[in-house]
Formats: C-alpha cells, sequence, structure tokens
C-alpha cells in the first residue's frame, strides 16, 4: 500500500509532515503501569496498556498533525504564524477555518450559538485504484478538546487539493495554546469493495471451540497476544524530495 504525501513546495520547510500513528501515542498511555491492584477483583489485574487491541487500534495508520501553535482565549482562536506566499494561488495561509452552525442543523453535535471549527490541511494524499481515506478521531483520544467528524474521501481520485478535517469542540471551557504538531486526525486506506455477510449459527464444532477458548481465556493471560494475533503492519514516511527539511520521523517535524 503506497500512500503519496504532497505539499506547496513554497511552504515545505514549514510544515509538520504527516505522522504514524504510532509516533505521537499519548504520554499517559506511556506512563500508565502494564497492571494495577483491583478492589473489585481483590487482586492484580492487567490495564488497558496489556490490551493488543486497545493499543493496535491507537498506532494504526497515520495522523495528520496541526500546521502551527493555535491560541484559545475566551472562545476566539488565534495564531502568529508567518508563511511565505504559496506557489498555489488557492491555497490557504491559515491554520483552522469554520463551518456556521446551520449546516449541522438536527444533527446530535448541533448547537445554534457554536461553529464547526475546521482545521485545514497543507497536504495532499494520493492512494492507490480503488481505495478512499477513512477520516476519524484519534483512537482512545478523549484527552483532546476536540473530536473530528468522521468522513471517507476517495483520495486515489481527489488528491490535487487537501483535506479539510471539521472538528466539534468538546471543551467550550477550554483556554491554552494547542501546540504545533498536536494530532488532528487519525486515517487509514479501505478498500472500495462490496461486502457480502452470512449470519450463522453455532454448529457442534463451534460450541466446543467456543468454550475451549473461553477457558482458556479465563484460566491463562495472554492467549491473544501469543496465539492469534497477527503481524502488525507498520505505517513508515520517506522524504521523496530532496532539500525539503523535513524529518518525516520528528515528532512535531519541520
Amino acid at each position: 500500500m503506497h500512500v503519496v504525501f504532497r505539499c506547496d513546495p513554497n511552504l515545505v520547510d514549514h510544515l509538520p509532515p504527516p505522522q504514524p500513528a504510532r509516533a505521537v501515542l499519548p504520554d499517559w498511555l506511556k506512563k500508565m503501569p502494564s497492571s494495577t491492584h483491583s478492589e473489585l477483583h481483590g487482586g492484580g489485574i492487567r490495564t488497558v496498556k496489556h490490551c493488543p487491541p486497545f493499543v493496535d487500534a491507537m498506532t494504526h495508520g497515520f495522523v495528520f498533525t496541526l500546521a502551527c501553535d493555535v491560541r484559545v482565549e475566551d472562545g476566539v482562536f488565534s495564531w502568529d504564524w508567518s508563511l511565505p506566499e504559496p506557489a498555489a494561488r488557492h491555497h490557504p495561509r491559515a491554520p483552522l477555518s469554520f463551518h456556521a452552525p446551520a449546516q449541522a442543523e438536527d444533527a446530535p453535535f448541533h448547537a445554534d450559538d457554536r461553529v464547526i471549527v475546521k482545521f485545514n490541511s497543507f497536504w495532499t494524499v494520493q492512494l492507490p485504484a480503488g481505495y478512499s481515506l477513512f477520516v476519524m478521531p484519534l483512537v482512545n483520544r478523549e484527552d483532546l478538546p476536540f473530536r473530528p467528524l468522521c468522513g471517507m474521501v476517495d483520495a486515489d481520485q481527489y488528491n490535487e487539493v487537501g483535506i479539510l478535517f471539521p472538528v466539534i469542540w468538546q471543551q467550550p471551557e477550554f483556554e491554552g495554546v494547542l501546540q504545533q504538531g498536536t494530532p488532528v486526525v487519525q486515517c487509514f486506506p479501505v478498500a472500495r469493495e462490496s461486502l457480502h455477510c452470512t449470519i450463522e449459527v453455532f454448529d457442534a464444532a463451534r460450541i466446543q471451540a467456543f468454550d475451549e477458548l473461553g477457558q482458556r481465556l479465563i484460566s491463562g493471560t495472554g492467549v491473544y497476544r501469543k496465539e492469534y494475533r497477527g503481524q502488525r503492519s507498520r505505517t513508515t514516511i520517506e522524504r521523496a524530495a530532496q532539500g525539503s527539511g523535513i524529518d518525516p520521523e520528528a515528532p512535531g517535524g519541520g
């Protein structure tokens, strides 16, 4: 799976590049112990840090990050970001814009006095034929003050301009600085193909298998991780443009 990111040549030295999701894991997960004491269970218990599905979801795909520091104060967004003139005449210069509240009328996240913040992307994404880009909130990241709306973009065909990322502001009381490099959305390619699903009931062999695996999960630890977890594919991002000055593996980039 080959994904190509591109940006305006005049801005390349000023932009944090897309990052593998693995590179932006939050500090709270890194600091979390693998096990802790549970009063409910009367002994030691593993934390979510020891749960492969939980962590694998957080490390899947890649993320786009905030292009510059953005200050939030009294409900006002501001930034001080000096950019050269882009080579593309219609290229955005601001890190964010807005949707009017009426555009989300009747949606459960709508509020008459709340605009939808829209983070601008300064990178285009090109996917192989037949694939779309699934855009979603950072997995398990309730610590962020915003929650992006999910979307799917046919980036095999729509890849001449950057994708915009609308978010719902979940913490109206938030004040402070969102730093450059703050992860905004998590993305991964998905194939556009039809699904054919079948509904069945357990036969005798499935009932036996259910009970046997269930017993092993109750009596042991690490069964899924050791015996069922597949080899994880890793996201790597290479620099193709010589002299761009970007280290794609460096947090924050640029």
